[in-house]
Formats: C-alpha cells, sequence, structure tokens
C-alpha cells in the first residue's frame, strides 16, 4: 500500500534529482543506523516525501555527508539528513509494524508475521516515543480491517481511515501549519489506498477479495470514474500544500504531488488495457 508517492524524474532537473536521491539516501542511512538491515527493508518513498516536505517547511539544520552503503559500494553518493529524517525513520518503522500484522491476522500472511516479529522491539521504543500516533495507526487499521470485512460499499470511508493514518502523521508539531499539514496527509492518504485498491481490482475481482471499488453494490465503476476521484484526492492534497509557506525544494514537491503521483497510475491503467 505504499510506494504511490515518487517523483517523475525525466521532468526534474539535475540538481532537483541530486537533492531528492540525497535525501532518500538519508533516510535509508538513518533507518540503518537506528534499526538496522531490518529497519532498512521497510524504506518506502512516501516517508521521503514527508522527510523532505517537513524539512522544506520547517528549514532546521541540514547534515550533509559524502557516503557509501551497500547499495553503492563503489562510490561515495550524497547523503542529506535532518531532524525530520530522524522523525520520517520512525513513522516508517511504526507503518510497517503495524501493517505486518495487520496482514497476518487478517490474511495469515507468514513472511508478513515473521518481518513484523523482527520489527518488534524497535516498533515499541517508537511507540514509547509517539503513544498517540502508534494508537491512531493501530486504531485506524482497525477500522478499516473491520469495514473490509463486512464488504462496505462506501469507497469514502474505507480510503478515510488510510487517510487518518496519514493526517496523523504528517503532522509533528501542534502549530499554524498543523491544520494544513493534516489536510494534506488525510487526501494524500486516500490517494494511496485507492491507488493501492485500483492496482489490484482484476486480482481482487478473481480471487474474490475485499475492494471498495468492486463493494459498490450494483454499481460499476469505470476506469474514468476511478480517475475522477483520484484527481479529486490529488487537488484537496495540492490545494492544502499551497497553503503552506514552503520555498525550499518547491519544485521537486510540486513534481511529486502534480507529476509523479500519477506514474504509477498510467502503469497500472496500461496494465489494466493491455
Amino acid at each position: 500500500m505504499f510506494g504511490y508517492v515518487i517523483p517523475r524524474n525525466d521532468e526534474l532537473k539535475v540538481r532537483e534529482l541530486r537533492e531528492y536521491r540525497a535525501y532518500y539516501c538519508g533516510l535509508c542511512s538513518c533507518l540503518g543506523s537506528n534499526y538496522g538491515f531490518t529497519g532498512q527493508l521497510s524504506l518506502t518513498y512516501d516517508m521521503t516525501f514527508l522527510c523532505l516536505l517537513l524539512s522544506a517547511l520547517y528549514e532546521p539544520e541540514i547534515s550533509v555527508q559524502n557516503i557509501r552503503c551497500v547499495a553503492h559500494p563503489a562510490h561515495k553518493h550524497l547523503s542529506k539528513q535532518s531532524v525530520y529524517t530522524k522523525y520520517a525513520a520512525d513513522m516508517n518503522i511504526l507503518l510497517a509494524y503495524y501493517k505486518c500484522m495487520d496482514d497476518w491476522k487478517d490474511e495469515h500472511k507468514i513472511l508478513k508475521a515473521g518481518y513484523g516479529k523482527l520489527l518488534m522491539n524497535k516498533a515499541f521504543k517508537i511507540i514509547k516515543k509517539y503513544p498517540y500516533k502508534a494508537q491512531n495507526i493501530k486504531r485506524s487499521l482497525q477500522k478499516l480491517a473491520a469495514a473490509e470485512k463486512r464488504n462496505c460499499s462506501s469507497i469514502d470511508y474505507t480510503a478515510g481511515c488510510f487517510g487518518d493514518i496519514c493526517a496523523g502523521i504528517f503532522v509533528c508539531h501542534n502549530d499554524e501549519w498543523a491544520g494544513d499539514l493534516r489536510r494534506m496527509g488525510y487526501f494524500l492518504g486516500k490517494f494511496i489506498y485507492l491507488m493501492d485498491a485500483y492496482e489490484d481490482m482484476e486480482e481482487d475481482k478473481k480471487k474474490n477479495c475485499y475492494n471498495p471499488f468492486l463493494a459498490t453494490r450494483d454499481v460499476c465503476i469505470t476506469h474514468e470514474e476511478v480517475y475522477k476521484i483520484l484527481l479529486m484526492m490529488m487537488s484537496e492534497a495540492g490545494k492544502a500544500f499551497e497553503r503552506l509557506p514552503v520555498v525550499q525544494n518547491v519544485g521537486i514537491l510540486r513534481n511529486i504531488i502534480y507529476s509523479g503521483v500519477w506514474c504509477r497510475y498510467e502503469c497500472i491503467k496500461n496494465k489494466h488495457f493491455s
């Protein structure tokens, strides 16, 4: 359910692509140094976006390093971290842990259960640090699981459960920007959930699994209608973003919000019509 919030690389300037990769590498490095290799396995583009967004909004001190890693052993590459890199890493672990436990409970996926156990001790430390955020993630996933179990026909409700998770994660300070960050996270979370559902629609239909686009009673959702729903979600997320006083890396962030998130959509749509 993650990995949809990505940049469109061919539309970024060379400097911007280098900057994005530096934050991505910074988050990967932070996960490794704080949570080991098992933590690095949870790395997502979505939390890279959050790290980049919060760092641009609050303009904290940035640590810049040239490092080598397992993925790039031959040459050093740029890595950037801020206090929000650690925050994004913590949220990354929490999401991965609760998603693994949820998948095990609902579908008895053994691999997910095993990975969840590897993350357990790491996650418990973060839960103590962010009890309200952890409770919000757990509660929202439970609501989502219950809705899916009863074959909920409301696309807005099921997507909103995941939207609530992202809304809570996007807010790291109770300040004047919290409202817009919460709203942005909420609609971006709904978009992520619905993109995942759209990607799995054919497979879910064959396996008779829950899918919000297939549970709308006797109404057949068309591909055009799916696109309109997704566009509505990103339109609201974009409106909230534009109200934030972001100057640093605004070109990269706009690339992701207005163009990058549609990369996977185009691939999924082509797959459905192939």
